[in-house]
């Protein structure tokens, strides 16, 4: 019989930063108090799934968020550098039109051509997928038909969605995540995988009590 191994993957709780709509990347912004309350809750939704790892990017927002949800599972949480957000390099603290008016040609080509448009001192989305996989696929080899919760970054869940579903990685930007969302597809082997829940947050209209 197959294996099927079962990825949930949820994007981290809300930040200050991206309360005022500022570039994160590698800034290491830790959630926000209503970024815990969100991790409470999509914490509750998965209480009773049964894990057999848990993983995150070694940011504070993904690891937080991770280690809030694992607390009702008895896991340790595992941090992977591969599954941090994009490097925005020199765009990182600043909001999308800052961005637009000191680095115009550069924002118009991430725009239209993010995977070969290389942000300065950041990097490209190419390279951002290409960690990004290096990251996935060694969940894969080491959970074989698990279960498995991946606590990440937007920009690593759309890339992640985007090459399962055979996208143009330039479109990637048509895929919607929303803090804690819930994403799960499941691999049945490292190119042949299945797109079961994408950006769920029914969770966050859940009340405690």
């Amino acid at each position: 019989m197959e294996k099927v191994t079962r990825l949930y993957l949820v994007r981290h709780g809300e930040t200050e930063w991206n309360k005022s709509l500022k570039y994160q990347g590698h800034r290491d912004i830790p959630l926000s108090e209503e970024g815990r309350a969100q991790a409470g809750k999509i914490a509750l939704r998965l209480s009773t799934e049964k894990f057999n790892a848990v993983y995150a990017s070694d940011l504070s927002r993904a690891m937080q968020t991770a280690q809030i949800i694992s607390a009702f599972h008895g896991l340790e949480v595992k941090a992977l550098p591969e599954l941090r957000e994009t490097n925005f390099g020199l765009w990182e603290g600043l909001t999308y039109s800052e961005i637009d008016q000191q680095f115009h040609d550069v924002m118009k080509g991430w725009r239209s051509n993010p995977r070969d448009t290389k942000i300065p001192e950041g990097e490209s989305l190419g390279e951002v997928a290409d960690r990004c996989w290096a990251g996935l696929n060694k969940i894969i080899d080491e959970n074989p038909g698990g279960n498995v919760l991946v606590v990440a970054h937007g920009g690593i869940i759309r890339i992640a969605v985007a090459t399962v579903l055979g996208m143009n990685l330039n479109e990637y930007w048509k895929i919607k995540q929303d803090n804690v969302s819930l994403n799960i597809i499941e691999f049945y082997s490292k190119d042949r995988a299945i797109v079961c829940l994408l950006n769920d947050t029914n969770h966050l209209n859940m009340t405690c009590g």
